[in-house]
């Protein structure tokens, strides 16, 4: 069952067929070739006609029909050149093909730009009267979501102007961050040694959970050493794109940074500001937590180096056929529906687990289309961490898997119901490993646990909150040095440790690593909405049991075609009711309260 530390992780890589066989693939360029002539004729049957007093539900069905489809089509070249450049971003040749692709896509986008920009325009009442007929019962939500936009669209040379210049703009730059982060290397001198050798991003963020504190603390090193030589590149890349966020906020009329994330997510701004405001309030569990893990480790001060360290050294590691067993199980034991999708990721090769230079840091499930299937990516170091990753990445597949039921447009739901399905496969995979672990086991795992809520649920939020300090200080102040996103990023992450854990002066750079400040801007929230959902959910799953699991199921297969607040409500949960999301972290003090007595009943 078990292995050594120095086992190497698996040589598991995924099967990308199902979209193309290859960069060189033929049917690349006779895909495309296909597109622009039905994006043509889709723009001289359909021009004019959608911004018109004589529109009528079926002309405006058909018309989504096919634009689904084209759009559908489309998504698959693109979603093939990033897992490819994901698989290997030190890759040229990678590079240079999803450039190609994400150039193709935009000659293509510029051609349909037209059709939103209609649907947006149209008069409120004659479109009210078309979402009666049943012939657009399929698309009600997808035009309310384009229609959301309404107040910020522009005209349609200038769109056409801002997509095209994305290529060489926001796309760039992020892939720009992409190949400098994950083939950057990390010199690590072991405890002991004159020489240092040079590490990937997770080979030595793996090292930050090692036992031995000496360990840790090279590593914290060796991380900081090997970001601070490209310092200059990542602050000025980061303006940059704040800068251009800021420029097309403006330019659309957006009031404030995050507005068009919420907008993206469904939600309302009091909703999210709810939760985030929820998530400061309850900062002390986190300082609870960090001081009994202190007297565990009879450290007098916790620093940044401390906060995933185990609480005892073991050499037992979980090679990635355990893994396997452990998900499954975990999963079948609540739904043999939801243990035969995720099976299809290991029998069928969909998951890329192999650890490798140039591999992108992190871990992703990729949705990919409803006619083809998911894929999931992560480098696989046989720590339990890995089984934790492995199951969150495969809550993402199954609710893909499960949403493919639906057309394009309704497949993919927002960020913060994503998040949920993760969420809820890491709570079924730890109550599996935590039911049959011995007392000191269990201690473990439920350190293990609780950093790990604590990292998505707390942690996220004060990201938040560092995005929307740095977001609103770069049109204030106008190119931020780097002192100056430092400091945010200290003060933002020392508020939830209170004076249990102090972060250290290495720490500081450690916020220029994180990609989903560079590519999604106010992302991270998403993860404390589905870890917060969770805690809630997970007590209505142990209490009604079957039943639960059930609409559990029906709501995954509802993708994306409902918003958030319908398909909560499908649940029995009112997403801005307060007292909701306070007892998800009840739920986590409970576990917090649960952790402290197993401590004290060890001693």
């Amino acid at each position: 069952m078990l292995t050594t530390p120095d086992s190497p992780g698996p040589a598991v890589r995924w099967d990308l067929s199902a979209l193309f066989e290859s960069p060189e693939d033929p049917a690349l360029q006779q895909v495309w070739a296909a597109l622009m002539r039905r994006a043509e004729a889709f723009a001289t049957t359909y021009r004019g006609r959608i911004e018109s007093p004589n529109l009528d539900a079926t002309t405006l069905a058909e018309a989504l029909r096919e634009l689904e489809e084209i759009e559908k089509e489309a998504s698959k070249p693109m979603n093939f050149a990033s897992l490819i450049f994901a698989g290997d971003t030190s890759s040229e040749k990678a590079g240079a093909f999803m450039q190609r692709q994400m150039e193709l896509s935009s000659e293509l986008s510029v051609k349909l730009l037209f059709f939103n920009l209609e649907l947006q325009a149209l008069d409120e009442e004659p479109l009210a009267r078309l979402l009666q007929s049943p012939a657009l019962e399929n698309y009600r939500h997808a035009i309310e979501v384009v229609r959301t936009f309404r107040p910020f669209r522009l005209s349609e040379k200038e769109e056409i102007v801002l997509e095209e210049m994305a290529n060489t703009g926001s796309r760039a730059w992020e892939r720009l961050f992409e190949e400098v982060t994950a083939n950057q290397t990390y010199p690590y001198r072991a405890p002991g040694s004159t020489e240092s050798e040079e590490l990937s991003q997770a080979e030595v963020i793996a090292l930050l959970r090692h036992p031995d504190r000496a360990v840790r603390e090279a590593a914290g090193e060796a991380f900081t050493e090997g970001l601070r030589p490209i310092q200059r590149l990542l602050v000025f890349n980061y303006n940059n794109l704040m800068q251009d966020k800021a420029v097309k906020d403006q330019m659309r009329g957006y009031g404030y940074p995050e507005q068009a994330r919420h907008l993206s997510n469904e939600l309302q701004k009091e909703t999210v500001d709810l939760v985030v405001e929820l998530c400061r309030q309850h900062y002390p569990i986190v300082a609870r937590y960090y001081r009994v893990k202190r007297e565990i480790l009879g450290l007098a001060e916790l620093s940044h180096i401390d906060r995933y360290s185990p609480l005892f050294e073991s050499k037992e590691t979980i090679p990635f056929e355990e893994a396997k067993r452990l998900v499954l199980e975990a999963f079948g034991t609540f739904s043999e529906t939801m243990e035969e999708r995720a099976r299809e990721f290991f029998d069928r090769n969909w998951i890329d687990a192999e650890p490798r230079k140039g591999k992108r840091g992190g871990a992703f499930c990729c949705y990919n289309t409803p006619d083809t299937h998911p894929v999931v990516l992560q480098s696989y170091l046989n720590k339990m961490d890995d089984v934790m990753t492995l199951a969150h990445e495969l809550g993402h597949g199954v609710h893909a898997s499960l949403s493919r039921r639906q057309t394009y447009f309704n497949f993919h739901g927002t960020l913060p119901l994503a998040e949920l399905a993760s969420t809820f496969g890491e709570m079924l995979v730890f109550e599996k490993v935590a039911a049959g672990a011995s007392p000191k086991e269990k201690l473990q795992l439920y350190a293990e646990k609780i950093e790990g809520l604590i990292a998505t649920i707390f942690r996220q939020a004060a990201m938040f909150e560092f995005e929307r300090r740095c977001h609103t200080a770069r049109r204030a102040e106008g190119e931020l040095p780097a002192a100056r996103i430092e400091s945010m990023w200290q003060e933002e992450l020392q508020a939830m440790f209170g004076d249990s854990l102090t972060l250290g002066e290495e720490h500081r750079l450690w916020w220029s690593y994180v990609g989903h400040f560079i590519g999604s801007p106010f992302y991270v929230y998403a993860y404390s909405f589905g870890e917060l959902l969770v805690m809630s959910l997970y007590q209505m799953a142990k209490q009604e049991g079957a039943p639960f699991a059930t609409r559990y199921i029906q709501m995954l297969e509802l993708g994306g075609s409902k918003t958030p607040h319908e398909l909560m409500r499908f649940m029995g949960v009112d997403l801005d009711d307060r007292g909701f999301w306070v007892q998800g972290f009840e739920r986590v003090e409970k576990l917090v309260e649960e952790f402290e007595a197993l401590w004290k009943a060890s001693n």
